[in-house]
């Protein structure tokens, strides 16, 4: 069945790119949403599945040329076809995913170059114009799951010796005041699936995957990059501190990252592959904010 779909959208690359038709076409993504396919190691090809992914696809593009001009690091130059179908094409980043393992490797100027060019890829993002980025078609990213309902879903699969750390997050959640710095447009998944990162050079070469930006509360910005290194947030807060003035919240940031694996465990509940990948996740946050049990 891969074989048919690589088929399928190989004959639909080929249509607007004739001259790839020596190209090695290889299916990486295969989704609910969306399929991707890698040409030469050199050229991205994504395929939404549904209309609500092409209308994603086609805002991620509006987006990116808003904010690319804006964007030290490289980003994807999405360019939509038409066909039919739908799909987008763009030069694929140099680079890999970092893991956890990965950064753990990376010697201490590397590990603070990273930081640095995170948060200024952030702080860039944040002074875009709301506006300008709402006429891009910029929307609130997804909420999360209310305090009731992770209570009623996540929590019996939550391990017995943390459900009361568990517990306290939630509440801990509950009552949290808005944020001091209200909504800004963001990217809001900056874990290391979405980095290009030069292993032998040590650097981080480019972001992608846009889908999920969007207009959200700052201090969310920052939980993502725990799913590397909680060393690496606190590079990147510091790092942003410096470059915009805004002092952050880490009690805040450590209570959005902890809650957002509960409110993940809810949504994937039922998902027993998913649950378990993420209730992985959640003990290791557990263990660097043990604080939360006491």
């Amino acid at each position: 069945m891969a074989k048919a779909k690589l088929e399928k959208y190989r004959a639909a690359i080929l249509r607007a790119f004739p001259q790839l038709v020596t190209g090695t076409f290889k299916l990486v993504t295969d989704g609910w949403d969306s399929a991707a396919v890698d040409v030469d190691g050199k050229l991205i090809f994504k395929f939404p599945r549904s209309k609500a992914a092409r209308q994603a696809l086609r805002r991620e593009a509006a987006i990116l040329a808003v904010a690319r001009p804006a964007l030290s690091l490289a980003v994807p130059d999405l360019q939509l076809h038409e066909g039919p179908p739908l799909f987008s094409s763009h030069l694929k980043l140099k680079g890999r995913q970092i893991e956890a393992e990965d950064y753990a490797k990376l010697p201490e100027a590397a590990r603070e170059r990273l930081g640095e060019n995170l948060a200024r890829f952030y702080a860039e993002l944040h002074a875009l114009e709301p506006a300008r980025m709402k006429l891009a078609g910029a929307v609130p990213i997804a909420p999360w799951h209310e305090p009731e309902t992770v209570r009623a879903r996540a929590l019996p699969l939550v391990p017995h010796k943390r459900a009361r750390l568990a517990r306290n997050l939630i509440e801990a959640y509950e009552n949290l005041p808005p944020d001091p710095y209200g909504a800004v447009f963001g990217f809001f998944d900056g874990h290391g699936w979405n980095m290009a990162f030069d292993r032998k050079k040590a650097r981080l070469r480019g972001i992608y995957d846009f889908a999920d930006s969007g207009f959200g509360a700052l201090h969310q910005e920052f939980i993502y990059s725990d799913l590397i290194s909680p060393d690496l947030t606190g590079r990147i807060v510091r790092a942003y501190e410096e470059l915009t003035g805004r002092a952050l919240e880490r009690r805040r940031i450590d209570i959005l990252s902890g809650y957002h694996h509960l409110s993940e465990l809810a949504d994937f509940a039922e998902d027993r592959a998913r649950a378990k990948e993420i209730r992985r996740d959640f003990k290791v946050w557990a263990r660097e904010h043990a604080d939360f049990a006491a």
